[in-house]
């Protein structure tokens, strides 16, 4: 093993062995989670930065011990003090440490261990009932960055190196714990964007019991951030399926969810200078400068506010538009976060209640009812349980805005990007009501975007700048006397004016033209094509897919296909010395549903059986119907004969 010796301040360290274990019920009192010293490797070893052991047999107690973690802390402390600064290792499974019986046949261990763990889920309650399902594609879980967040052990932009799902490209993991049992679910994907099934390959999407970042209150089981998840979901994996071939244990427990029940979030975005696409995809500009509500929920308490400053061009002078320079937000009684332009503002700022965050260290923060991601300095994703999530991002010196919203929005949103409902006519409504009926009205947008101006009593930026005090604090929040230019400048003899007409062509071309001229900056018109263009492209990605759900080999037959979205063709066969009955190919449908009969697959020795049997209920059938059609002639011909007597009879009498 080798650590970083600068961040073990001594000149001898201890490397000591720690454990994690839980015992009783996860779901009563009665649990009870336990992280303990358990022995030391070594003491008194020099600070090289190095160090070898042999693993021996631990022996009991400490065999019990399945998952830990060794440290390495200064010798000045006596063994398994608490609190001291130290290099941790990553929690992992301590096989190395385990019984004579591990050494002698690992995999009949595993079993038996992994048996075990199949006794004791019979016991405990369905948590899979409550879970999200999975997006149907890999576009869509990649672009629904609202409740779903790349699976660091499966990441494609770092070369998907999968171990635990051996053929997938890309996994992502619900941000949120399930409401009740704090479980998790994982959804993976291969090349093709497709999801992976555990009913089709190992490498499929599996839930968890325990959600792998836990889930508060953190001390109740099983919500222990990381080490429930290996209790619950990790070990288990390792004794069924990697330390043993008996993986059918594991998916008995941990089936893939498919997407039939999937909704997409809808998506809005600010960009530019600045430019509006609701989430009813109403597209306008609104240039006023000050602070603004750009969304908000009363019921779920979601508000997230805008700031928007003064476009300054590159000599110092200001120019008759602005740009968002910073979005503050909040969901209930969650931390605010703000994020803003920095100064130099070649990156992006993030406050936590006014206090600055820095993600130099980790990308990944859980603060209070809400979850922020900045890989880098220019991107920067906040979520929220609800499953709302904000992505802002860096381009040309602006910053653009888009909020994703799921379906529990539907009809309860206002503020800049309109009411989420699927009517865009309803989209631009002022706070008091009023609806701007004229998308083309540059004056009427900017009233409606005027009515949207937040007040103090009701802010959650941070004025830490005798700039932000006295230009939005002491100030109207929406400044009257500022009046943006509303059309393009056009003027034939400036050179720029051709520059922007071969940047700026196609869907969106005259929001980039205008932020070309208006900041006499390329960049900042080639970063407004670049935001419009990604942003049609979520919108594209989070469209509605059809799924039909599964489709199962017949018994004693395979498939042929593995997708099961609208279109898809699955074909299956039958083994070597069996007969397909019913339909070869199934196409799934519009409606949801597979196409074709039922397929069986009848053993070939039982082909004469079977056809004679179907050619004797055939001959069956043909002799009843004979004697049911002899049977009424010969009630006609009684009826008939009947009739002829009596009539006889009656002209006997007249006679």
């Amino acid at each position: 093993m080798t650590w970083n010796t600068s961040q073990v301040r001594a000149e001898k360290v201890n490397i000591e062995l720690w454990g994690y274990m839980e015992k009783g019920d996860p779901y009563s009192e009665s649990w009870q989670g336990k992280w303990e010293y358990l022995y030391s490797l070594g003491r008194d070893q020099p600070n090289s930065g190095a160090f070898r052991f042999v693993p021996k047999t631990a022996g009991k107690p400490f065999s019990d011990w399945e998952v830990g973690c060794l440290r390495i802390s200064p010798s000045t402390h006596p063994d398994g003090t608490w609190n001291v600064q130290a290099v941790w290792t990553d929690d992992h499974a301590l096989a190395w440490h385990l019984e004579d019986k591990f050494r002698q046949d690992s995999a009949v261990w595993a079993l038996d261990k992994c048996k075990a763990w199949d006794q004791l889920e019979e016991t405990l309650p369905d948590f899979l009932s409550e879970m999200i399902d999975c997006p149907c594609t890999l576009a869509q879980a990649r672009a629904d960055t609202g409740r779903f967040h790349t699976d660091y052990g499966c990441d494609i932009e770092k070369g998907s190196v999968c171990t635990y799902h051996p053929g997938s490209v890309h996994c992502v993991r619900a941000i949120q714990a399930s409401p009740k049992f704090a479980a998790g679910q994982q959804c993976c994907y291969d090349h093709t964007g497709a999801q992976v099934l555990t009913d089709d390959s190992i490498g499929g999407s599996t839930p968890d019991r325990a959600h792998d970042w836990g889930s508060p209150p953190f001390v109740k089981p099983p919500r222990v951030p990381g080490f429930s998840h290996w209790v619950y979901d990790v070990l288990s994996f390792y004794y069924c399926c990697l330390w043993s071939d008996n993986c059918h244990y594991y998916f008995k427990h941990r089936p893939s969810s498919d997407c039939r029940t999937y909704q997409a979030p809808k998506a809005g975005v600010v960009f530019g200078d600045p430019h509006f696409i609701t989430f009813d995809g109403v597209s306008y500009s609104f240039n006023g400068k000050g602070e603004y509500t750009i969304m908000v929920s009363e019921s779920k308490e979601l508000t997230i506010q805008g700031r928007t400053e003064p476009v300054i061009l590159t000599n110092g002078s200001m120019v008759k538009a602005t740009k968002l320079s910073a979005v503050a937000m909040r969901e209930g009684t969650s931390d605010i976060i703000e994020v803003r332009l920095g100064n130099p503002q070649d990156h992006l700022q993030v406050l936590q209640n006014q206090t600055s965050l820095s993600f130099s260290e980790q990308s990944w923060m859980d603060l209070k009812g809400v979850f922020v991601f900045s890989p880098n300095p220019t991107n920067v994703t906040v979520m929220f349980p609800s499953g709302a999530g904000v992505e802002l991002r860096l381009r040309g010196g602006t910053m653009t805005t888009t909020v994703l919203l799921p379906e529990v929005f539907k009809d309860i949103t206002g503020g800049l990007l309109g009411k989420m409902n699927g009517d865009p006519k309803d989209d631009l409504v002022t706070s008091d009501g009023q609806t701007e009926s004229d998308q083309g009205n540059a004056e009427g947008l900017f009233n409606f975007g005027e009515s949207w101006a937040i007040l103090n009593e009701s802010t959650l930026f941070t004025y830490d700048s005798e700039h932000l005090l006295n230009s939005y604090l002491h100030a109207p929040k929406h400044d009257a006397s500022f009046r943006p230019v509303f059309s393009i400048p056009e003027d034939p003899n400036d050179p720029l004016d051709s520059q922007a007409s071969e940047l700026c062509s196609g869907e969106g071309s005259l929001y980039c033209r205008y932020d070309t001229l208006m900041a006499r900056s390329l960049e900042m018109g080639n970063a407004t094509r670049v935001s419009f263009q990604s942003h049609r492209s979520v919108v594209e990605d989070l469209e509605p897919v059809v799924s039909c759900g599964w489709l199962s080999p017949p018994t004693n037959g395979k498939k042929d296909g593995t997708r099961y979205l609208q279109g898809a063709v699955v074909k299956l066969s039958c083994d070597s010395g069996y007969l397909l009955w019913g339909s070869e190919e199934h196409t799934c449908l519009g409606t949801g549903q597979w196409s074709g009969e039922t397929t069986t697959c009848v053993a070939d020795n039982l082909r004469g059986i079977v056809v004679g049997s179907v050619i004797g209920a055939l001959a069956l059938i043909l002799m009843i119907v004979t004697l049911v059609i002899n049977s009424r002639q010969h009630k006609r011909e009684t009826a008939a004969s009947a009739v002829s007597d009596d009539g006889q009879d009656q002209i006997s009498v007249v006679l």
